[in-house]
């Protein structure tokens, strides 16, 4: 995920257009790694998201919405503090490294205009972001405080002067010409990209890439023209905000023609890492979330697979039950030939066809009828056993098909989505039913996810059990279709009418294919069928159901569709 110099760039330069002169109206930090912000300009309120997440580390303007905790930070509130209300007058990337400063005039406690600089530093792991006093140069606090312990070259605490990273000794690409470029070239070292990534600051290996891929193994003139070309399009702001899906996701705002895969143009680069990062850092933020969740059902399923191998060995051994029955006969058959003290006894085997001689091994201390009665009493155990067993693997078979669905569901889930897989987990008795304080929470009504068909239809699309539930039995209509991938865990999808568009219909059926545990495969089946055909039988567990007169579609899941259907 190359958020580079360059994205960097694209991305500082939009802003400075769209937030500039700008008004802070709300500031909120929803995780640890999170800060958003509500800037009002030119007439419109824009959500600015910084992000200094290890992975995800990013700015831009987003769609999300996020959920603030009820209790502020103490960075928070300090930025609430010094930034309310103040007015954003630039913002301004550092040469071409992934360094931007937000430079922010804002009223101290007696009314005096001062300087703030909001400065965001996307360096992976070593991200931060750090509110400075525009006069001073010192940092009033930091998101995330580096001690001297930890870095000796510099220290983000309260009180200490802002001091920039230690410099990579690389050139800035802009500030070169293409002679000075392929001059800083080993063209018989080899691995040219790599050289590239240590020449040049702010590009990242996939740009790096793309420039030897265009040379072709050409000379130093094809390198050069390549350099002249990319700086040409970064020095006039030349941009093609583009998502490349292939074996993974990378995106970049020059195009890249190495990568085979589809691809995804969008207008502006904010909206390119707002698609990009949106799901990613929320799946992110659920899986922390719902570890120890995650865990415990994973825990459980392993635990059934362990009775279902134990059940497995006791049905072959109760396979042979017919096989005492045999002895216990052929031995009573036989009775009069066999003695108490007798170890064993040759008896014909009136069952074989041929009527070959048997030897039954016998226990020298039990009577002949005694030991007949033993083989009858194991034959008859082992019939027993069966039959029990039998329900138990059933048992197993479906804990293992709930607790797999639930899996799926947390992998697919929103944040708002966990907590209600919590509270049908302590319904259905896998956890402790929380204390009950004076006052009794008030039932919230699941919120299944919403999404529009391109004809305008609204599909509905159950995240959980609960949602799952809602959606089929409480929302629906008799005659909306239900869809779901078939003999796969996966949402109940809803298209909320009761003769949809053979386009509407497929794009559901594509919804119901990305929110199931086949979400990476080609060609999934789906079956559907109006509402009135779907059934919960007694008993049975959240959001299991039976239906009939179904139909099959096979689709394959697609991202970028989905993120269309879900914007509308």
């Amino acid at each position: 995920m190359p958020f580079d110099g360059i994205v960097t760039r694209a991305v500082t330069s939009e802003l400075n257009t769209t937030l500039t002169p700008g008004k802070i109206t709300k500031i909120y930090q929803p995780t640890l790694t999170e800060l958003v912000f509500t800037i009002r300009s030119h007439g419109e309120n824009h959500t600015l998201l910084l992000s200094i997440h290890p992975v995800y580390a990013r700015l831009h303007i987003t769609r999300d919405s996020y959920k603030n905790p009820k209790e502020p930070s103490m960075f928070c509130m300090l930025l609430r503090k010094h930034l309310s209300g103040a007015v954003v007058e630039s913002i301004d990337q550092y040469g071409m490294e992934r360094i931007v400063t937000f430079s922010i005039q804002a009223r101290n406690e007696i009314g005096d205009m001062t300087t703030k600089k909001l400065v965001i530093e996307l360096m992976g792991k070593h991200s931060n972001v750090m509110l400075v006093d525009g006069e001073k140069g010192h940092i009033l606090d930091s998101l995330k405080h580096v001690s001297i312990s930890q870095n000796r070259y510099r220290t983000t605490l309260p009180g200490h002067d802002y001091k920039l990273p230690p410099s990579q000794d690389k050139l800035n690409l802009l500030d070169i010409d293409k002679e000075t470029f392929v001059r800083k070239l080993d063209f018989n070292a080899g691995k040219m990209d790599a050289q590239i990534v240590h020449t040049l600051i702010g590009v990242s290996p996939l740009i790096a890439k793309e420039i030897v891929h265009q040379a072709k193994l050409g000379s130093s003139e094809t390198y050069k023209a390549r350099f002249e070309a990319i700086q040409e399009l970064i020095q006039n702001n030349n941009y093609t905000p583009t998502i490349y899906r292939y074996k993974k996701e990378d995106f970049h705002v020059l195009p890249i023609s190495f990568l085979d895969g589809q691809e995804e143009v969008f207008s502006d680069t904010n909206h390119m890492l707002d698609n990009f990062y949106s799901g990613k850092a929320e799946r992110d933020r659920v899986k922390q979330q719902a570890k120890d969740l995650y865990q415990f059902i994973k825990n459980e399923k392993d635990k059934n697979q362990r009775k279902l191998k134990k059940h497995e060995k006791t049905i072959k051994k109760a396979e042979g039950a017919d096989r005492y029955q045999r002895l216990g006969e052929l031995l009573t058959a036989n009775m009069h030939q066999v003695k108490q003290g007798d170890q064993s006894a040759t008896v014909i085997d009136y069952y074989d066809p041929n009527q070959n001689e048997m030897i039954i091994e016998l226990n020298p201390n039990k009577t002949p009828s005694e030991n007949a009665q033993s083989f009858f009493k194991t034959y008859q155990k082992l019939k027993t056993s069966m039959k029990k067993v039998k329900q138990e693997i059933k048992k197993a078979n479906n804990e293992i098909a709930y607790l797999e669905q639930l899996l799926q569901q947390i992998d697919s889930a929103r944040e708002a989505d966990i907590e209600e897989i919590r509270d049908e987990l302590r319904e259905e008795g896998y956890l402790k039913r929380q204390k009950q304080g004076k006052k009794r929470k008030k039932e919230v009504k699941p919120e299944p996810e919403k999404f529009i068909a391109t004809d305008g239809t609204p599909i509905l699309v159950g995240k959980n059990n609960k949602q799952n539930e809602y959606v089929t039995t409480k929302l629906a209509h008799r005659d909306d279709i239900w869809l779901h991938t078939k003999n796969i865990p996966g949402s109940h999808v809803i298209i909320r009418d009761k003769e949809p568009s053979e386009d509407t219909l497929l794009e559901a059926a594509l919804l119901a294919a990305f929110f199931s545990k086949s979400q990476q495969s080609s060609s999934v089946p789906v079956d559907y069928t109006k509402i009135r055909h779907v059934k919960k039988p007694n008993g049975a567990k959240p959001g299991y159901v039976t239906y009939d007169n179904q139909k099959t579609l096979f689709v394959t899941p697609d991202q970028a569709t989905v993120e269309k259907l879900k914007n509308g």
